[in-house]
């Protein structure tokens, strides 16, 4: 995807066509889903980090030194991930930021720890990507197992007298949400009658939705990604099915309301907080926007792992790996989501990481307590 904004971006077909290693003053290795279903999210952590790189780099860089940006298709898809994650390490970059799906980000997380890489992910949110141990992992983005647990209380709050299913997309990241959701369930003492999982990127869900009604489910919690939920919730309207859908974070996108259609319309879904509506990132939101791009979803996210890379870089006083993280360990970093720091195992605190939003009038907004009730 074309960059809205004035940044040089090394090649990769070049980079990888010939055994010759890449070199520039800082190179960042971006992987992610730039060509597949998911490839808005590429789009968005291209935007959020070729924004604060640019601004870097106009102010002198990091330790005086440039930086370049290596984006690397992931597909989202276990084996492209490793591939991906083998081609940076072979390219010496200095930070891998990216790997938006749990499913590329924990197998290429092994690759980055064997060959001593740093990799930051403002996305991926399955508890295996940190709970592995690693020392080079860092992340900022909340762990399925909250917002697992939001769905599930909500769930058992409001829907506990009537039929509930858990639908996932079999892959790590819907799994996993859906399996921490279905724990805190049962912790509450409700049952769903139905845990199912579907086949990702299909174009017609008649068969779940024939499943859901004749198990009469009135709510539906979808664990996936937003092209799968919008056309279940889209067909499920078609027929007249009013069931209620309750999403995960991903569904904070214009994409899903592109999907779905007026049939987003009351689909709830914890997500990060709305940065753009925070006063104090007026300016850096007009900047996006002045260069022709709304940062949504989770660009302005992927904008902080590079703030807070390079000012981990610049209290370090160095790019060597074990210095750099040693400041990551052990400094707070003041960012729009406010003060963050980095616990033991590389997950973000200091921040509420999953609000409520709803989908209403073809966008979504911060829940009104009322209408997370029925």
């Amino acid at each position: 995807m074309k960059l809205s904004f004035a940044l040089i971006i090394v090649a990769v077909a070049g980079a990888f066509g010939t055994a010759s290693p890449v070199y520039a003053e800082i190179l960042i290795g971006v992987p992610g889903p730039m060509t597949c279903g998911m490839a808005w999210f590429g789009e968005q952590m291209q935007e959020g980090i070729g924004m604060k790189v640019a601004e870097l780099n106009a102010a002198g860089g990091v330790l005086g030194q440039q930086i370049e940006l290596l984006p690397v298709d992931d597909y989202c898809d276990r084996d492209q991930a490793i591939a991906a994650a083998h081609k940076l390490v072979e390219a010496r970059v200095d930070v891998v930021v990216g790997h938006f799906c749990s499913g590329a980000a924990i197998p290429a997380s092994i690759i980055y720890e064997e060959a001593r890489v740093l990799f930051m992910s403002s996305g991926a949110t399955n508890p295996t990507l940190t709970d592995q141990g690693f020392r080079t992992v860092f992340r900022l983005a909340g762990r399925d197992t909250l917002q697992g647990t939001m769905a599930a209380d909500q769930l058992a709050e409001n829907w506990h007298a009537q039929n509930i299913a858990i639908v996932h997309d079999g892959q790590a990241y819907g799994l996993g949400v859906a399996e921490a959701a279905r724990q805190r369930l049962h912790e509450r003492g409700v049952s769903e009658v139905m845990f199912a999982a579907i086949e990702p990127r299909k174009t017609d869900y008649f068969d779940l939705i024939d499943q859901l009604q004749a198990n009469r489910v009135d709510a539906l919690f979808f664990s996936g990604y937003a092209e799968e939920a919008g056309l279940i919730i889209r067909q499920a309207r078609s027929r007249g099915y009013g069931v209620r859908m309750i999403g995960p974070d991903t569904l904070n996108t214009e994409f899903f309301g592109q999907v779905a259609g007026p049939a987003s319309e009351g689909v709830l879904f914890p997500a990060n907080p709305e940065l753009r509506d925070k006063p104090e990132a007026a300016p850096l939101v007009a900047r996006f926007r002045a260069n022709g791009y709304e940062p949504e979803g989770i660009t302005l996210q992927n904008y902080i792992v590079i703030q807070v890379w390079a000012e981990a870089v610049e209290k370090a006083g160095t790019l060597e790996l074990d210095a750099v993280i040693e400041a990551l360990r052990t400094h707070k970093f003041d960012t729009l989501f406010g003060t963050i720091g980095f616990d033991a195992n590389g997950d973000v605190y200091g921040y509420d990481p999953f609000v409520w939003y709803i989908w209403k009038g073809g966008q979504y907004a911060p829940v009104d307590p009322a209408e997370l009730t029925e």
